[in-house]
């Protein structure tokens, strides 16, 4: 599907429709006067038009999204008051919008008992039937071997109980600790393939909840919807005012009702599973709960619009990131109205390379993009399948559909950066502990039995290095072991998983070997080197020390990676070290770089020594030095080689550094300063100190020719 976003672009109408079209639309009742409105624009003969727009240029004044400025505002920021006004009078509309209420519910179904029993009959004897098969395959000892073909058949099923149930199992399908991992992927390949409503109706429901004739919002509009969900379908428009190309949501007749009483049974069964069902272990009417009130979120397409707002402000200050614009004027609970995106979705391969674009490109802007809304802003995009992500010509990433969101709470955002630390250490006590600040286990649950079952998946799964591992085993394993124990997996921590396991997935088509940790280390070693938040700055030593001594590789690697990240830079990936190092509590790290010093210094002066010694000529080597066959220094050739590779990586880390964009030597001003203090100064002579007794330990040793090494702790 190809589908245009440009304000005030050109483009050619086609006249449509014939006059017959309107004897396809019989007149239903209107309780307000104005839904006769749009049969008297039948009878004038609208011209609806399929509309193909031209690629969007530049704006007339120049502006373009740059980084970290976002134009939110389609006039620009003169009219921002008038923005503000439509969205106040959009608010207004959707004042009487549903809200989600277990409580409204039980009133208003519970004194139905006709109808709930129907529905009930309905959703019982298709999934009885389903688990009646579940249940001769356990019997049979066949449960396992048939998980797939059972996975298939639920997702059939749900698709036939309609949009709640196409819902509930997306919903399902983020949920490791609910589902195994044949389900999982089965139901993330649940679509709304649900059949359109009339458009007489859509087209009543845009007057009627705009107060406006339908001719007098748009010179022109699709005849019929252009994509249609679960919730509502979409048309494809171009408004009078402005002359601009607009995607129109209208949604689907009597959804409210539908959703409401689904959700009424859901949760009576919940109640059940929780009683009766000890395999599950999460608080399922909870569970149901909180994916109702997301569910009732996204009936109101006014908070959609809001959404849509934010995530903009948010994430569009990148060049290739488009977040369409909303037309609060023509927007209610009911009806929204957005700029247009001219693309083609993520899934597409051939048309999105037709166009010149790679879809490895693609991906990993959206991989990017999904970081920093789980750990940057925390606030992040709860859907999204490939239908929500489109390719635009101009390379652009541009996402829809902003329904369903979530957030991450700050506390996780640091917690899941940690997790990935001490799953590179292999620490794995440290990762099990890690589930209580990241809300998967209470408190209360000891997590020592979890340790060897962390340690047996990712001991063989971790042979290769973190970035060599694909995100979908390491998915499908964590989360077997989330369904093994009582973990209770918070929905944003599952929906991000879900987003980078499809990212992953688009990109597998084009690339077999595509690994989307690859993709994402850049960014994680960028905030490990450059976020001064105390948790972060705690997980970078960690990372970079082990058993008192500096992993300079670690250090290297992180600079390598996070050099590949655009927002990178030295300046700010020295300073959170260096503040740690030179405040109050650091004197533990002062030990330990005090420690790294002498050695670094050690390498350098007697690496230099051994060059200097390498480069003079045999014959006078052997005249100065008597024949020594041992050289200048009595040191093991296996001890001379690993001092010469330290030196030369810190030569290397320092290239890092020096290349790095926005590199400047003023950033090493705070050590001066510091080390004109008196605190400094203390610094400085026991550095010195520490360097002068290595010194003379190895000259002593080289004047009594000791045995070849000299200890690590001197």
């Amino acid at each position: 599907m190809v589908v245009a976003a440009a304000a005030n672009q050109p483009f050619t109408l086609s006249l449509w429709p014939p006059k017959s079209w309107r004897q396809d639309f019989p007149d239903p009742p209107h309780p307000n006067p104005l839904g006769k409105r749009r049969f008297r624009r039948q009878r004038l003969g609208l011209r609806a038009a399929l509309v193909e727009a031209a690629r969007p240029k530049e704006a007339a004044d120049g502006s373009s999204m740059q980084q970290h400025q976002v134009q939110i505002y389609r006039r620009g920021g003169g009219d921002r008051t008038e923005d503000l006004q439509a969205e106040a009078r959009a608010m207004l509309r959707a004042a009487n919008a549903s809200l989600y209420s277990p409580e409204l519910l039980a009133a208003r179904y519970g004194s139905r008992p006709i109808k709930v029993v129907g529905r009930a009959l309905q959703i019982l004897i298709a999934l009885s039937w389903f688990g009646v098969k579940v249940l001769v395959d356990q019997r049979k000892g066949v449960l396992d071997r048939n998980k797939r073909k059972r996975a298939a058949e639920l997702r059939s099923v749900f698709t036939r109980l309609g949009p709640t149930f196409v819902k509930l199992g997306q919903g399902l399908s983020t949920r490791p600790d609910l589902c195994p991992a044949e389900y999982l992927e089965e139901l993330s390949q649940l679509q709304d393939a649900l059949p359109t409503f009339p458009d007489a109706d859509a087209f009543s429901c845009i007057e009627r909840e705009l107060g406006l004739s339908l001719d007098s919002i748009f010179s022109s509009i699709s005849p019929s919807p252009i994509a249609a969900a679960s919730l509502g379908q979409v048309y494809k428009a171009r408004l009078r005012s402005g002359d601009v190309v607009v995607a129109v949501k209208v949604q689907r007749p009597g959804i409210e009702e539908a959703i409401g009483l689904d959700f009424y049974l859901i949760r009576g069964l919940g109640f059940l599973i929780n009683k009766y069902v000890d395999i599950v272990t999460s608080d399922v009417v909870a569970l149901i709960d909180e994916f109702a009130r997301r569910v009732y979120q996204e009936l109101n397409y006014v908070q959609e619009g809001k959404n849509a707002r934010r995530f903009k402000k948010l994430y569009a200050d990148r060049e290739d990131v488009l977040v369409p614009d909303i037309f609060w004027d023509y927007t209610s609970s009911k009806v929204l109205t957005m700029e247009w995106v001219d693309g083609v979705k993520l899934n597409e391969q051939a048309a999105i390379e037709k166009q010149g674009l790679k879809v490895l490109d693609l991906v990993n802007t959206g991989i990017q993009c999904s970081l920093r809304q789980l750990l940057e802003y925390g606030y992040f995009h709860a859907d999204p399948h490939p239908g929500n992500l489109l390719a635009t010509p101009e390379g652009k990433l541009a996402f829809l559909d902003f329904g369903m969101m979530s957030e991450t709470p700050e506390e996780a955002r640091f917690a899941i950066i940690g997790h990935v630390v001490h799953m590179v250490n292999r620490d794995y006590e440290a990762m099990a502990r890690d589930y209580y600040a990241l809300d998967f286990l209470s408190t209360d649950v000891d997590v020592t039995p979890i340790v060897p079952a962390l340690r047996n998946f990712f001991d063989d799964a971790l042979n290769s290095t973190v970035s060599e591992l694909n995100f979908k085993t390491l998915v499908d394993g964590l989360g077997a072991v989330l369904y093994q124990y009582p973990f209770n997996v918070p929905a944003y921590y599952a929906l991000i998983l879900r987003s980078l396991t499809v990212l992953e997935g688009l990109a597998l088509y084009a690339d077999p070997n595509f690994k989307v940790l690859a993709a994402s280390y850049p960014y994680f070693a960028k905030r490990l080197l450059t976020d001064p938040n105390p948790y972060l700055r705690d997980a970078l030593i960690e990372l970079l020390f082990k058993d008192g001594k500096f992993r300079w590789n670690r250090l290297e690697s992180l600079l390598v990676q996070g050099r590949k990240d655009r927002d990178f830079s030295a300046k700010d990936a020295l300073q959170p070290v260096l503040k740690l190092l030179l405040a109050p509590d650091g004197e533990e790290l002062r030990i330990l770089v005090i420690k790294e010093a002498v050695r670094i210094t050690e390498a350098f002066v007697l690496g230099t020594v051994i060059d200097t010694y390498n480069s003079i000529p045999d014959l006078l080597r052997a005249l100065m030095f008597n024949g020594n066959a041992s050289g200048v220094i009595s040191m093991s050739k296996t001890e001379q080689q690993n001092m010469i590779e330290l030196r030369d990586q810190v030569y290397r880390i320092w290239g890092l550094l020096r290349s790095s964009e926005n590199f400047d030597p003023s950033l090493f001003q705070p050590i001066l300063q510091v080390l004109q203090q008196p605190e400094g100064r203390i610094l400085g002579g026991r550095v010195i100190g520490g360097i002068t007794q290595r010194l003379a330990a190895r000259l002593l040793q080289q004047v009594l020719r000791a045995p070849a090494t000299v200890s690590a702790s001197s």
